[in-house]
């Protein structure tokens, strides 16, 4: 179906197909303020350490140069199937082809790290018309130095106390930072390794070296966050820190400005200008994209689908009983009972999905055929009504059945091409292996 996806920088394969599933545009559109993608261009991507603060002016193209083709990191909208790994984005009358933007700023959210996008005009003709009427200009140089190679010790470092899974108490020396950008284990956990493109929740525990200030952090806000490193959606501090360790463990990362937000500091978050960030990092769940949950499964209710699984990566068979009559409300039953945390309003959560209707069984979409897991802001109107609905409260690791009445699902105005009748009733098998904060979300 998060911040995340095969990696979404990439380009596509040109291969045209339906959009279906759950996180196809909302007949009615999506709610105001809802379903915009964060989006990087790709000079800002290149420059490496170049985030820009809220506030901040990014450069516009040089006068007679086409603008740059934005980098999606991280939606949460659906996007049109056009590779067997890969969307298009959908929206508000179902397309977001007008509001794809640029990046104002990449820097912890609210204190946590993640992304802020704006929209950018699209208007063919008002681009024109302001290239032909701007001075030339010469586009500027990267000011920001490169990030610096990782090294896993320094002439001085911070001491890090404290339990894992708990905020870390960090002492900083009274010497300087020697510019070194370290990431160091602290402890090693037992759980799977992170690849490039896994998803991870990780805590995190910050600090400014240089006034000795503690700066909000993951256990401050209470959710960990939801990303996917080593695909330059996040700062180097974690976008380069967390691949290769193990769940589990505590990272100590020490950033200098060239691997957090360069000279320029941040403002929002009390880190000054050129100072160092220190962070230490929980990983606290890692996912693969194809990763499903694990767990004795219970059969549903008779008068339910009955589901049978296909192994890992095949979708999985969901076989409506004989006669069924359409539901007039939702109906949800839990097959494997997660003991992980419960799903708020706002989080953004990662899941697993196998799409059919309810009439005949039919299967329309499936993210375990795709290889790749599908994350979405729950409960914010981006995907269909029963979806919301359905997965706020249930608890992470769970697999759910959700039987969701045409009415809370597509109505009348099923997608193109998706095979979805119109008032059509559908059923979702629905594995939930992650939730926290998500790229762009306040907290």
């Amino acid at each position: 179906m998060a911040e995340n996806p095969p990696d979404p920088s990439e380009t596509d394969d040109g291969v045209s197909g339906a959009v279906t599933g759950p996180a196809a545009s909302r007949p009615e559109g999506p709610r105001s303020g809802d379903g915009e993608s964060i989006v990087i261009p790709p000079s800002v991507l290149k420059q490496q350490a170049g985030w820009t603060a809220p506030g901040e002016r990014v450069a516009a193209p040089a006068a007679g140069t086409q603008p740059e083709e934005p980098q999606v990191f991280a939606s949460t909208v659906r996007k049109q199937q056009i590779s067997e790994a890969d969307y298009e984005n959908v929206g508000g009358g179902g397309r977001l082809g007008t509001v794809l933007g640029v990046v104002l700023a990449v820097l912890l959210v609210g204190s946590g790290i993640g992304l802020y996008a704006v929209n950018q005009h699209n208007d063919k003709s008002s681009k024109a018309a302001d290239a032909a009427t701007s001075a030339p200009s010469t586009p500027p140089s990267p000011t920001q130095a490169p990030v610096p190679p990782i090294k896993d010790t320094a002439k001085v470092l911070p001491t890090v106390s404290g339990d894992f899974g708990k905020k870390a108490t960090i002492t900083v020396p009274s010497e300087a930072p020697d510019g070194t950008f370290v990431v160091k284990p602290i402890s090693e956990g037992d759980g799977p390794k992170v690849n490039k493109g896994d998803w991870v929740s990780v805590d995190y525990t910050l600090k400014d070296w240089q006034s000795g200030k503690d700066l909000q952090g993951s256990y401050d806000l209470g959710k960990p966050l939801l990303l996917q490193p080593g695909t330059g959606g996040v700062i180097p501090a974690l976008d380069s820190s967390l691949v290769g360790q193990k769940a589990g463990s505590r990272v100590l990362v020490v950033a200098p400005p060239a691997a957090a937000f360069g000279d320029q500091g941040n403002q929002g978050m009390g880190l000054a200008p050129k100072d160092t960030l220190v962070l230490v990092a929980d990983i606290q769940r890692v996912n693969a994209p194809d990763a499903r949950v694990s767990g004795d499964m219970t059969a549903p209710p008779a008068d339910f689908p009955q589901v049978k699984v296909n192994g890992d990566k095949k979708a999985d068979t969901i076989t409506p009983p004989a006669n069924v009559t359409d539901p007039t409300d939702l109906k949800t039953a839990v097959l494997i009972q997660g003991k992980g945390p419960k799903v708020a309003s706002g989080d953004q959560v990662l899941v697993q999905y196998t799409g059919v209707t309810l009439k005949d069984g039919k299967k329309f979409d499936s993210s375990l055929d795709k290889g790749q897991a599908f994350s979405f802001a729950a409960g914010g109107g981006n995907v269909i009504e029963g979806w919301d609905k359905g997965v706020v409260g249930q608890n992470v690791g769970s697999r759910i059945e959700l039987v969701i009445p045409a009415s809370m699902a597509y109505k009348d105005q099923p997608p193109a091409g998706s095979g979805i009748p119109a008032n059509a009733s559908l059923v979702f098998v629905v594995d939930i292996l992650d939730a926290g904060q998500g790229s762009g979300q306040s907290g």
